[in-house]
Order: C-alpha cells, then structure tokens, then sequence
C-alpha cells in the first residue's frame, strides 16, 4: 500500500528523523519516495542526505504537489505560517501527517482547503529504536483507507493506536511522558541495586531486562497487571515486603498523579499555544 506513496516532511528534527529511520529500515517506501525539508537549516539536510540517502529540499524548492503525504514536523509555533504559505497548493486528496504538539486536527482544517484530510499523530520517544506507542485521530474529512495508510506508515516506528482526538492529553500523559516515569523508576532502582552492592553496570542491565520481562509479560500473557502482580506476591514474602514500602511511601498515588497531572499540563500548553498563534 505505501510502496508507490511519495512522503514529505516538512521539518527536520528529532521526530522527522525516527520516522525516516524507521520507514527505511521497515523498507516499506522507496528511498527515492522520501524527501524532507526545514526552513533555513541547511547543514541539517545535508546531515540527512548523507546518512539515510533521501532527497532534501529547501523550502523554497519544494514540489507539493507531487507529494502524496504531508508531514508536518516542524515547531507548533510555526505551524500557521507554514499552512498559510501553501494553502493554495495543498489539495484535498493528500494526507497532512501532523506531529504537532498540541495543534489539532480543527485548526490545520481551518487553515487549509474545505475537505483536507488531516490526521494527528502523537509518538513517543522510543520511535528512535522502533518502538513507539503511537496515537493517531482522524480529522473530520479523512478516509477510513487514509487512516489504514497512516497505521501502516507510523508503524515502522512502533505500535499504532486509534483514539478519539479528546483523548490526545490523556495518552500524553500515560505515553507522552511514559518512558520519563520509567527511567525515573529505573533511576531509584539502580541507586537501590548499588547500596546493596551490586555493581551500577550489572544492576542496569538487570533492571532493563526485569522491566522489558514484565512488560511482555502483560502483552502476552493477556491478564491484567494486578492479577498479574498477585500472582508474584507470597503472603509475608520479599515481593509482599517491597510493594507494601511503595503502599507506605505513596507509590501508587504518585504513579496516578504523575498521569494526570502531565495529562493536564498538555492540555493547558495546548490552550496556551493556540491562543499564541491566533494573537
């Protein structure tokens, strides 16, 4: 489905970067079909260019027309000015790719000819290694196949999920933020693992393995992660011990507010970013 697409990114950071990667690695599009573009970083395309062999154009240079999915990857400030500058070349046949932070999937519509179809993407940062949990939502005129070919772009970077845009804050902080509050668990691990001796090297590598083993353990195994934590728990035993000092020192609170409230910090960064860009 994606071998004959042609993608252009507008916009060359880190994120742009994950999904070339990921696109070239999963072979699914052409090299020759992948071209990407900034605003006045030269020396970055080249960067690009020279590590991935994809095409790179400045902005000035840019063919639209020919491209047949739109990633918008640069700065949410500069996203209006961006729209503003090829609204009369997008046509509403093509696919706008947004992984824009806080910029939804209403404003690019409103900015772009009636009937545009506009998905919104949020990945995390483990697209870097292909392993994603992404989200997308669907804008008010995009095709349920557009929506197929976003699923299986993105998904060269990582797993793919379907949400309602509404929930867009909410799955920033459960995976937005996600991989901040576990290298943050692994972080008092290790600090644990080298009090009690074991050298921080060692203790890492344990602690990584211990994480990605209970991880797949919920993937696979298909039980939810309490049963799966009883299961583990003896009455008066070690696991009994540890998880009783997360219940005394607030753990379990902590893991919830941490969600919640980077869920709700996305939403006001949102609120704040629009009333930016419409000022």
């Amino acid at each position: 489905m994606l071998t004959d697409k042609k993608v252009l990114f507008l916009g060359a950071g880190s994120m742009a970067e994950a999904m070339i990667a990921g696109m070239i690695k999963a072979n699914k599009i052409p090299i020759t079909n992948i071209t990407v573009s900034n605003h006045s970083n030269k020396e970055r395309l080249v960067q690009l260019k020279t590590t991935y062999g994809i095409n790179t154009a400045h902005r000035e240079q840019l063919n639209l027309e020919q491209a047949d999915i739109i990633v918008l990857a640069m700065k949410p400030k500069d996203v209006e000015k961006a729209l503003y500058s090829f609204q009369h070349t997008l046509q509403p046949h093509q696919i706008v790719l947004s992984v824009l932070a806080g910029i939804s999937t209403s404003f690019i519509e409103q900015h772009t000819a009636k009937g545009q179809q506009v998905i919104r993407v949020m990945p995390n940062t483990s697209s870097a290694i292909g392993e994603s949990a992404t989200a997308i939502s669907s804008g008010k005129y995009t095709s349920q196949q557009n929506m197929e070919i976003a699923k299986e772009l993105l998904a060269c970077i990582g797993e793919v999920y379907v949400i309602e845009e509404k929930h867009m804050d909410g799955f920033t902080g459960l995976a937005g933020s996600g991989p901040a509050y576990i290298y943050y668990l692994m972080e008092h691990m290790e600090k644990a693992g080298t009090q009690l001796g074991i050298p921080q090297p060692i203790s890492r590598e344990i602690i990584a393995q211990t994480i990605l083993g209970a991880a797949r353990m919920v993937q696979k195994q298909g039980e939810d992660p309490a049963s799966l934590r009883q299961k583990v728990t003896s009455p008066n035993g070690t696991t009994a011990a540890g998880l009783q000092a997360l219940e005394d020192n607030g753990g379990g609170v902590a893991i919830t507010e941490a969600v919640i409230q980077a869920s709700g910090r996305s939403k006001n960064m949102s609120e704040q970013l629009l009333k930016t860009i419409v000022s």
